[in-house]
């Protein structure tokens, strides 16, 4: 039997996309917990990469492993005798030919290495608030849950690619899950914010460096879910070692309005010239969606809160050296 406090030991697992913003703290968090790992990546020699060797456990425990999400056999080479997989790497574009393709494919090809394996226990999936809210037909008072999907119809209209490209991989996942009886279970987190272990700054952070670097002058009219990233790797170890996670599992702490995030970031940090003016004057104030974290908080996790990981992601920064630190944060 397992060790209580590592319940990983003896288990080998898979993570697609490890040097990734959530795949880095999905790696992190599975050696602490006593797992071997066998990390894909593009290109296991780029020095973005090195953060994934410095884990505590990884000299003894973490392979890294070159596998695109295009190439089937390096994806089967990888998953081969692992007793789970997390499939957490994705192309981040609204470029439709180079969302589409690999995010499809590269999902039906883990399922597919999952099964030909005949070890693997259960893949996790990493899905994405956008292929559930883009719906022009949902109601306002509407809580927004594990039932909601995107519109396919309506992404296209709005060309929104990623949204679409999650939601169909997503659905290849389903099919093929339920074609080759593997058991999936699919997380799906809202913005991520908080600590980046990798070295560069990606794309969900850049919605906040932006309104701290002076870069934009004004917040937009809109809505956003948040969660701290160390609760997005938490919930997919979650839904792996719970034998009776099944199905979709949303993953929010809040909804907030713009103007919710820079007032939060401007009494934090008020040396950052973090914009007071909406970008849309004329409209009223869009109100935030309801969002259910249910399913995920029955599993026992609790939610940092969006403030806490929105003051982290800012640390982080100055940490990196992205942002100067002149006159030193406000503590929390």
């Amino acid at each position: 039997m397992a060790d209580a406090a590592a319940p990983g030991l003896g288990q080998t697992v898979c993570v697609t996309g490890a040097g990734g913003y959530i795949g880095s703290w999905i790696v992190k968090l599975l050696l602490y917990r006593g797992y071997t790992i066998r990390g894909t990546l593009r290109n296991p020699e780029d020095a973005k990469n090195a953060h994934l060797r410095e884990l505590p456990g990884a000299a003894e425990r973490l392979t890294l492993c070159r596998a695109d999400l295009l190439d089937g056999g390096a994806l089967r080479a990888a998953v081969a005798g692992c007793h789970g997989v997390f499939h957490t790497a994705s192309p981040m574009t609204d470029d439709p030919e180079k969302m589409l393709e690999p995010a499809v494919r590269g999902a039906r090809y883990v399922i597919e290495a999952a099964a030909e394996a005949g070890t693997v226990r259960r893949v996790v999936l990493t899905s994405s608030i956008g292929a559930v809210t883009m719906d022009s037909n949902r109601a306002p008072d509407a809580v927004v849950d594990e039932s909601c999907w995107s519109d396919l119809e309506f992404c296209k209209e709005t060309k929104n690619w990623y949204c679409y490209g999650k939601a169909v991989a997503e659905q290849a996942a389903w099919e093929a899950a339920a074609r080759r009886g593997v058991d999936l279970v699919v997380v799906i987190p809202v913005l991520v914010q908080g600590p980046a272990l990798q070295p560069s700054v990606n794309a969900s952070l850049t919605h906040v460096l932006k309104y701290l670097n002076g870069s934009v002058k004004t917040y937009a009219n809109a809505v956003q879910g948040y969660v701290h990233v160390r609760d997005a790797a938490d919930a997919h170890v979650r839904v792996f070692e719970v034998p009776d996670a099944a199905g979709r599992y949303i993953c929010s702490d809040a909804v907030l309005h713009r103007e919710d995030v820079v007032r939060i970031l401007r009494e934090f940090f008020p040396e950052y010239p973090v914009p007071d003016r909406c970008s849309d004057e004329v409209n009223p104030r869009k109100a935030p969606y309801k969002i259910s974290n249910q399913r995920l908080r029955e599993l026992g996790l609790e939610f940092t809160p969006a403030a806490q990981a929105l003051y982290e992601t800012v640390i982080c920064f100055q940490d990196k050296g992205v942002l100067p630190v002149s006159a030193g944060p406000s503590s929390l």
